[in-house]
């Protein structure tokens, strides 16, 4: 592929990864009852990009993309009391909290596939919720934010919506690791290769962590929303209590025995 052509390949390939970012943020798996939401992983296609296509690249995209979500959430901007404000809402809440994802290939190389991915899913989400927490102790104290331990507060409150989102986003992560190759100049479904098995084995194999997959989202999903109290948006453990965890663990149960039975069916499908 010549230079050109590959600069317009990876252009394209950007632009639509972006686009489903973007759609991805506004699907909301869990909305918490006092503000801040978990999405169906809506930052693992700029984790892509940048893994595919550098640290630069990736940096490049991720600054578009945090004005893409800079204009979603303009509204945001109306709280701010003064311009000093609206420059640190943008910085922290949006430039930086998503420029970090550029660096979605920090491990590629140094590690097997889904565990760079993961890992780098995990340590660019705790960078975003660092950034949140910067803006909530500063930006948002005496508005949103009680004034009196603002930093503790802000610590808690976006943590009840940022851990789920980051357990999402690294299993998402590992999980697209397990279907598709996405190292080579294209993506393909290679990874789990035609001699260790045939194609029934491959499709098995996926069904099987699509299945896994499904059972640890409808957990959080089910969960999540209990971690933040309805009154103050603080992390709430003792929430916990209320929840219905013979359901919880029947329903995790029954997935993993799923995962189990296939997994076992697919390896004796290679044989």
């Amino acid at each position: 592929m010549s230079d050109r052509k590959s600069s317009v390949y990876r252009l394209t390939e950007s632009a639509i990864l972006i686009a489903i970012a973007a759609v991805l943020s506004v699907v909301k798996l869990v909305d918490m009852p006092y503000g801040g939401s978990v999405t169906a992983c809506s930052m693992l296609p700029l984790l892509i990009i940048a893994y595919r296509h550098g640290t630069r690249h990736g940096l490049f995209t991720a600054f578009t993309y945090s004005l893409i979500q800079l204009l979603l959430g303009l509204d945001n901007f109306s709280y701010a009391t003064s311009f000093g404000a609206v420059i640190a809402i943008a910085v922290f809440d949006y430039l930086l909290a998503f420029l970090a994802l550029g660096l979605g290939g920090m491990f590629r190389g140094k590690l097997p596939q889904g565990a760079a991915l993961g890992i780098a899913a995990v340590l660019t989400g705790v960078f975003r919720y660092l950034c949140h927490v910067i803006s909530g102790c500063t930006v948002w104290a005496g508005l949103s934010v009680p004034t009196t331990e603002a930093l503790i507060y802000s610590l808690s409150y976006n943590a009840t919506y940022m851990i789920p989102e980051i357990v999402i986003l690294a299993l998402g992560a590992v999980y697209v690791s397990r279907l598709l190759s996405l190292e080579g100049a294209g993506v393909s479904r290679a990874v789990i290769r035609r001699e260790q098995g045939g194609t029934a084995a491959t499709v098995l194999s996926g069904i099987a962590y699509t299945a896994l997959f499904l059972t640890v989202v409808g957990d959080v999903i089910y969960i999540a929303p209990t971690l933040q109290n309805a009154s103050s948006g603080e992390l709430f453990f003792t929430g916990l209590a209320a929840l219905n965890w013979l359901g919880v663990l029947l329903f995790t149960v029954v997935g993993v025995l799923v995962f189990t039975a296939l997994k076992l069916i697919a390896n004796r499908t290679k044989h």
